[in-house]
């Protein structure tokens, strides 16, 4: 339950009281500042509160953007102000400056406008704090919050009316001002991503919001729909592994389905402004496990209609292909998330592009997003043969993974950028180190002043020496443990200084490569039956953590705890133990301890993940951003 106090003295004629109670808000009535406070320390400090100036005029949505999007501590528009738990405590003493004359602030306390609570179009419902008088009292507590260095979101409202008519001619205008507006429509176009990829903008998005819409009228949820999103994918799957024509395409379909849910369960959080942290950790981990899943699937649907076990390579190979790419993305934009000075003539390149209609859309499809890729995984997979499809999705991830990267590169090159302490910390996070890697790092070498681009080079040397030691000999020989071992040395060196240099960013990434390559070459050099599938159970698990690592930060709460990365060794424990088992064990006892090593790994990350996201503490979040890979 929320609670929302109604300022001021009641209008004539319909009320805003109407509107907060459609909204779920208990209703209270206060007439002066001090009300307010009196009514605020009767009020559950976990509950929610809304300010509204009882002459509030504006639409239902106006005032939903204002007051229930959970992932604000306090939000505002013209005349309607909300505050969380979090911001409760400088909402009270705002209310009790303005209750006490003698406290109150300097004579002019008008807000200043805002960029959102700009006048109408036709000047005829100005939705600013001009068109409100001093008794305004939320804008005057919004004001004061956010002088006291209280962030105030206000949201974008467009073409959406809130005003504070001074009187009942100015409340007629806004009146005619809500009527000419389509509130609907505007909440269903505000339902879909700003940027999206080309299948998603054109082939889905245009009735997936109605889909959404259907769904909120029905109580369901976004986390519902993300879940049914899951099981047609899973089902998708099983149909892709009968191995057959009929069953090959139904997965296709299906395939499809499982993609117009999942942009049906953010279209859906925006619509309701249902927006959760567990719901963001649900959707964006279940788009990796549908994905891979469905990899699994085709290698299983191939070589039950008589493929061979190398198709399971090349669906391994795509897994390892597709993560690495999306780590590049993660890497790049943790380390320039707060970076000053970051302007280049590359970027500014890709600004005026963006600004021509038809390479804005050739460059969204060329990196392969996410509506692209499963559109060309669905049609191939109904129309040819898994293996097909692999050498596709291949491809064109390679080609794309190119593209991202070398733009990124020259980007990082080509400008002068101060990356802080945060974006290091980021950096080594993802890196994932273990004890091995630690240990190296704590050498006398730890403060020494290493050549430009060492951590990179380093991390390339390393993984350069570990794949090649992967190749030499024969299978079970001891080269990549060696490999390993001097990969080890390479990767604690490459971390023992601050991630802050140019090239910094792409540690990480060479880390995935260095250890899902690893396993990858060991199980298909193994020759050993069952060892493939395997291995894509452990590359599965390995990648979890490391999305899951992503997400924990991209949310503000951290990189999981110490002593799991600990317990799972870190990459360079993984990769060290992956090449003595490989060298140690032969024939399926390599396939079971590849089988063992993974379902342990699987537990540990699984169980305390969960345990994390389900109890976290951490601000609602939703991925605005749609996924560049």
């Amino acid at each position: 339950m929320s609670t929302a106090i109604v300022t001021g003295p009641p209008v004539v004629g319909p009320s805003v009281v109407d509107d907060l109670r459609t909204l779920g808000f208990d209703v209270r009535q206060a007439a002066d500042a001090a009300e307010v406070a009196r009514e605020l320390a009767a009020t559950p400090a976990h509950q929610r509160v809304a300010l509204v100036d009882a002459r509030f005029a504006g639409h239902l949505h106006a005032l939903r953007l204002a007051l229930t999007d959970p992932r604000f501590p306090a939000a505002a528009v013209t005349g309607a102000l909300t505050a969380q738990p979090e911001a409760r405590a400088a909402l009270v003493r705002a209310a009790h400056a303005r209750a006490i004359p003698a406290r109150t602030a300097p004579t002019d306390t008008t807000p200043s406008r805002h960029p959102a609570d700009a006048p109408q179009a036709d000047g005829s419902a100005a939705s600013g704090p001009d068109a409100a008088t001093a008794a305004n009292l939320p804008d005057l507590i919004a004001a004061d919050l956010a002088a006291a260095d209280v962030p105030v979101h206000r949201p974008e409202l467009g073409v959406l009316v809130a005003a504070v008519p001074a009187d009942e001619t100015a409340r007629a205008r806004a009146r005619a001002a809500v009527a000419a507006v389509d509130e609907e429509k505007v909440r269903l176009r505000g339902a879909v991503k700003a940027r999206d990829g080309f299948v998603t903008t054109f082939l889905v998005s245009p009735y997936s919001r109605y889909i959404a819409r259907w769904c909120a009228r029905r109580g369901l949820t976004p986390n519902q729909v993300t879940t049914a999103s899951l099981l047609t994918a899973l089902i998708a799957a099983g149909c892709a592994a009968t191995g057959t024509r009929p069953g090959f395409v139904a997965a296709g379909v299906l395939l499809i389905a499982s993609f117009v849910l999942d942009c049906t369960d953010g279209q859906l959080a925006r619509y309701s402004l249902q927006y959760s942290t567990l719901g963001a950790w649900l959707d964006a981990t279940f788009d990796r496990a549908k994905e891979y899943a469905y990899y699994a699937g085709l290698a299983i649907g191939a070589a039950r209609g008589g493929g061979s076990d190398d198709v399971w390579t090349l669906a391994l190979a795509a897994m390892v292909l597709q993560t690495c790419r999306h780590v590049v993305d993660f890497s790049f934009n943790e380390a320039n998330h707060d970076a000053t000075g970051n302007s280049s003539p590359t970027a500014a390149l890709s600004d005026r592009l963006n600004t021509v209609g038809w390479t804005v859309w050739a460059r969204r499809m060329v990196v392969l997003p996410i509506g692209e890729r499963w559109a060309m995984i669905a049609v191939l997979t109904a129309l040819t043969t898994p293996r097909i499809t692999f050498y596709a999705l291949l491809v064109g991830c390679a080609l794309a993974a190119c593209y991202t990267t070398a733009g990124r590169v020259l980007r990082s090159l080509s400008r002068t950028a101060v990356r802080t302490d945060r974006a290091a910390a980021a950096l080594a996070q993802l890196a994932d180190s273990g004890p091995l890697a630690e240990a190296v790092g704590r050498g006398p070498w730890r403060r020494a002043a290493l050549f430009p681009f060492a951590a990179p080079l380093l991390a390339a040397v390393g993984t350069v020496v570990l794949v090649g030691s992967l190749w030499v000999g024969e299978p079970g020989a001891w080269w990549p443990v060696i490999g390993a071992a001097a990969y080890a040395l390479c990767a604690g060196l490459a971390v023992a200084q601050p991630l802050k240099g140019a090239l910094d960013w792409l540690v990480p990434p060479l880390f995935r490569a260095a250890e899902y390559v690893t396993i990858l070459v060991l199980a298909a050099r193994s020759e050993v039956n069952g060892a493939l599938p395997a291995a894509f159970g452990l590359v599965s698990a390995v990648a979890y953590h490391h999305y899951d690592t992503v997400y924990r930060i991209r949310g503000g709460t951290g990189a999981p705890p110490a002593w799991l990365v600990r317990m799972t060794g870190g990459h360079e424990g993984r990769v060290l133990v992956v090449t003595v088992i490989a060298a140690l064990l032969h024939g399926t006892g390599f396939t079971i301890a590849l089988t063992a090593l993974a379902v342990a790994l699987a537990l540990a990350v699984l169980i305390e993940s969960i345990r994390f996201w389900v109890s976290s503490g951490a601000p609602a979040v939703h991925d605005e951003s749609g996924e560049p890979a």
